[in-house]
This record gives C-alpha cells, sequence and structure tokens, in this order.
C-alpha cells in the first residue's frame, strides 16, 4: 500500500506542471496494481494484455464481477452499477492516455490536455487502484484467519 500512496503523490504533483506525463502515469498505475494483484499467490498477468483484460482479470480475481452481486444485498442495483462502470472508467483512461499522454509522441505545436483532464484521470485512477488494493488485502486477511 505504500508503493502505492507514493505513485499516487507523484501523480498528483505532476498535474499541474506536466498533465500528459500524469495521465499516462494514472493509466500504468492502474496497470501496475492489477499485475502485483495477479502475481498474489505464484499467477501472473498475461502477456501484453489490454488495461481492460487486467482489470477485468483482477475484478473477477476479487469476485468483483457487477454479476456476482447477491441480489438479496440491499442496494444491488447501484453495487451493480458502480462496479459495471468500473470498466468503463479504464476504457476511457486508456483512451485519454492514448490522446494526450506522455506515451505517444506528439508534435510540438500540438494541443495538449490540461490540468484538469489530467485530474480527472488521476482522481479515478488513484480512487480505482486504491479500491482493488484494499479489497485484494481484505480478501488476503479474511482468508488468512
Amino acid at each position: 500500500m505504500a508503493h502505492l500512496r507514493t505513485n499516487i503523490r507523484r501523480i498528483r504533483s505532476a498535474i499541474a506542471d506536466d498533465p500528459a506525463l500524469a495521465i499516462g502515469s494514472s493509466k500504468e498505475l492502474v496497470e501496475a496494481t492489477c499485475k502485483a494483484i495477479l502475481s498474489e499467490g505464484g499467477g501472473a498477468a498475461p502477456d501484453k494484455a489490454e488495461i481492460t483484460d487486467l482489470v477485468a482479470l483482477v475484478l473477477e480475481r476479487l469476485d468483483l464481477l457487477a454479476k456476482n452481486v447477491s441480489s438479496e444485498k440491499k442496494g444491488v442495483q447501484s453495487i451493480k452499477k458502480v462496479l459495471g462502470s468500473l470498466a468503463q472508467a479504464v476504457q476511457g483512461l486508456a483512451e485519454l492516455r492514448n490522446l494526450y499522454g506522455s506515451g505517444h509522441g506528439k508534435r510540438p505545436n500540438e494541443r495538449g490536455p490540461t490540468a484538469r483532464h489530467a485530474r480527472l484521470c488521476s482522481g479515478a485512477a488513484s480512487t480505482l487502484a486504491t479500491f482493488l488494493m484494499e479489497t485484494a488485502v481484505q480478501r488476503r486477511v479474511t482468508a488468512e484467519s
């Protein structure tokens, strides 16, 4: 968790001065978090997996798929909406990174993202990464007790 918090601080510190870096790093944060969760217990992420595939694998591993939410739970429809929107947020993050992130060379006079775009991406990525990591830790603690 300390590594996650450190990366989130780095991303947030780049928002104002280097929005493209913050956007690219936000996508990388989600990817790294997913790979760390998948590697627990000797597993591994598939080679060259897209970010949406990694998130789907982690959601399945952590039993967070919307279709698996019990219909007996209070607020089940709301829970399903939130869980289902995770995949859409990740897809949007990947697309914004491709358009605006630092990972693709841009022409010198090309307009780039603003701090508000970077803030949107970093907020979504840090929230998702933290939720997934906290869930993985909680599941591990529960399994060990």
